[in-house]
């Protein structure tokens, strides 16, 4: 019987991998210009993180999560997320301890048993940042400054900032009293799911995707009526450093993000390319999650957001176009003619291998056009052959394999030569 990947979970052959090693060197490079600093969580954690801080009532805790039960009867949850995750390093460490911000970012795999579709996958891999230890309007603005210069660094044009606030525990009471009240005149019309949010938490059926219910949804009252003076001044802070400083936005009063741990502050950006589901990446203002997860109140609010590469890359691969192929090779390939030149060749691929040169060695023996024909299919940009005669005078000949070009090169000058690309 053949044993293959479980549904909704896949293989990152090189072909796709190298287009996440892309996106996440530039993650590295434009976090680390905001003085971002990479933490590394466990992928198991308890479940009880999640039914505290994502919310017993989203789909993540009711339906999706990987929850088991450990020898000692504990219950493990695989990260569905890791805003929680991070929260909880947080707290655990006292890091509101130390002088000025917490900013963290991180990379890795999650895991929710969600259905499979275009740039969704059972295990997938997602970048987040979190700054912890501040309420300012301008730590959100400088989050989403960030996110435009990472959108900008991976050459994806035409997303677009959306916006909302979706108030705090002081406004909330208010706006879900009159959320259930206008639900309960069309709740017979909703689907089952929101039927059930209705009662437990309506402002999830802000939330819902399901195309009939969204007629419905469009006449529910709007969260930005009922925002108490605290809320209103901080968004309006943060649209007025975004205007001010070119950063262009959308404001969706009918945006919340999908865990209850969110607050104040909800963005998306949202592209073209990724069809119905067109989020690249979403995140929010969290502020109480420290608390609630055992800090005390000077330990301050968050806020972040996080990536989900599989469909940051399908936007990356779009706005590359037909001249985007990450496909990478070897800076070259070294062919020695026979046998007997192979050790001058591991030798002088090891110098070029230390000079930071990406070299493949080619068995010896193979015919040389069968040599050359296999080193262009491996996207290699030159073949060095080395036969008795360029042995014995430490040369070689350097042959481009896009055109054919072919000159003799000393051993010494081929480091310069190959890291030139001429």
């Amino acid at each position: 019987m053949k044993i293959q990947a479980i549904k909704g979970m896949r293989d990152l052959l090189p072909a796709d991998t190298v287009w996440f090693q892309r996106l996440e060197a530039a993650v590295r490079e434009v976090f680390g210009r905001y003085n971002f600093e990479e933490i590394r969580t466990p992928v198991v954690e308890p479940a009880e993180l999640f039914t505290r801080s994502v919310g017993e009532e989203t789909d993540i805790v009711g339906k999706e999560m990987y929850t088991f039960a450990d020898k000692d009867g504990a219950q493990l949850t695989l990260r569905p997320e890791a805003t929680a995750s991070a929260v909880r390093a947080y707290v655990e460490h006292r890091m509101w301890e130390r002088p000025g911000l917490t900013r963290w970012y991180y990379i890795g795999p999650m895991f929710r048993r969600e259905r499979p579709q275009k740039g969704r996958y059972r295990q997938f891999y997602q970048i987040g940042a979190e700054v912890m230890g501040g309420d300012s309007a301008l730590i959100d603005y400088e989050l989403l400054a960030m996110l435009r210069m990472l959108l900008e660094r991976c050459g994806i044009g035409g997303a677009e900032l959306v916006l909302n606030s979706v108030g705090c525990a002081k406004d909330r009471p208010a706006y879900h009293a009159a959320l259930r009240a206008a639900l309960a005149e069309r709740l017979g019309e909703l689907c089952a799911d929101c039927q059930r949010r209705a009662q437990t938490n309506p402002l999830r059926v802000l939330d819902c995707k399901v195309p009939a219910d969204q007629p419905i949804i469009a006449g529910l009252p709007q969260i930005g009526d009922y925002l108490d003076s605290d809320c209103r001044a901080h968004f309006d802070q943060l649209r007025a450093l975004l205007d001010a400083n070119g950063i262009a936005y959308r404001v969706d009063p009918r945006l919340v993000r999908g865990l209850d741990y969110y607050t104040s502050t909800a963005f998306e950006f949202v592209h073209g390319a990724l069809g119905s589901q067109n989020a690249l990446l979403g995140g929010g203002r969290y502020d109480g999650l420290a608390q609630a997860l055992g800090a005390p109140a000077q330990a301050g609010g968050g806020i972040g957001f996080a990536i989900g590469e599989d469909r940051f890359v399908l936007a990356m691969q779009a706005g590359a176009g037909a001249g985007g192929d990450a496909a990478t090779g070897p800076d070259a390939v070294a062919i020695p003619l026979t046998a007997a030149e192979l050790q001058p060749v591991l030798e002088l691929s090891e110098r070029l291998r230390r000079a930071g040169l990406r070299i493949e060695v080619a068995e010896p023996g193979r015919k040389l056009g069968k040599a050359l024909e296999l080193a262009a299919k491996q996207h290699a940009r030159f073949a060095v052959l080395v036969g008795a005669a360029e042995a014995a005078a430490a040369r070689c000949q350097l042959k481009r394999l896009a055109t054919g070009d072919q000159s003799e090169v000393p051993f010494a000058q081929l480091p310069a030569r190959l890291g030139a690309g001429v």
